[in-house]
């Protein structure tokens, strides 16, 4: 089984490029962030005409999230329950018996901002939601654009943006957290070649360069770490002509 995650930074301009992909890479259950189109827009008809049925979450410009699946998927929630948010920023549904969320976790802008002050609460709502989700799903994956590199290492430089936005103690602190709920970050159950980004800027030549940042994250619950067989970062979207400036995240489990 595998489940894969992909901020496309605009399905409207990537939309070719998933299908592509998609056909190389026959997903289970792949999460989208940053679809940035109403629903009325989403592609629901050339995504179904792939294979894969669809819920989406969407709004004009900015954000959207969306879940593709070969097999029917149940039981789909939008955003956070109980946390009032205009932000299209959450999709969950049931997949194979595994409980798959999908997140595009806010930016935060800088810290000490109105916007890192929403990132903040919001991330605190989104752990005691899972706590909750946990319990009713032992068998849970999380995945998405999380916005926060976990340590040093996910950094192609670490020293100059130290204490910047996806590198700051309280980002994560929060990280850890999502951890300490009884998750596990499934690429690093691997040994993993040094310098593996999941975003390079557009500017800078900064893929040419390979200075980047791991933001893009699939945590696994414990109920699954022992099925988890690998974890990687798939750069080859990010060589197309007009790509997103992510990578997706693939991660394979035993069935």
């Amino acid at each position: 089984m595998q489940l894969a995650t992909w901020n496309v930074n605009s399905l409207a301009v990537r939309l070719p490029q998933l299908l592509e992909w998609l056909v190389g890479n026959p997903f289970d259950a792949l999460v989208l962030q940053e679809t940035k189109l109403t629903d009325d827009k989403f592609p629901r008809a050339e995504i179904e005409a792939a294979g894969y049925q669809v819920s989406f979450f969407g709004q004009k410009t900015y954000n959207g999230v969306a879940l593709l699946s070969r097999a029917a998927h149940s039981e789909v929630v939008f955003n956070i329950p109980g946390f009032a948010d205009e932000q299209a920023r959450v999709i969950a549904a049931t997949v194979g018996g595994i409980r798959v969320v999908g997140g595009y976790f806010p930016n935060g802008q800088a810290p000490g901002s109105d916007k890192f002050a929403y990132k903040m609460g919001w991330l605190q709502a989104l752990q005691d939601w899972l706590r909750q989700e946990l319990t009713a799903h032992p068998q849970l994956v999380l995945m998405g654009d999380f916005n926060i590199t976990p340590e040093d290492r996910d950094v192609y430089d670490p020293i100059a943006w130290y204490g910047q936005i996806h590198c700051t103690p309280e980002e994560r602190a929060h990280f850890r957290a999502l951890l300490d709920l009884g998750l596990v970050d499934a690429f690093r159950l691997f040994e993993q070649p040094p310098k593996s980004w999941s975003w390079w800027d557009y500017r800078n030549l900064a893929f040419r360069k390979n200075q980047g940042l791991r933001i893009d994250h699939i945590l696994v619950s414990t109920g699954l770490k022992d099925r988890v067989q690998a974890c990687v970062i798939d750069k080859a979207p990010r060589k197309n002509e007009r790509p997103s400036d992510h990578a997706p995240v693939v991660v394979t489990l035993k069935d």
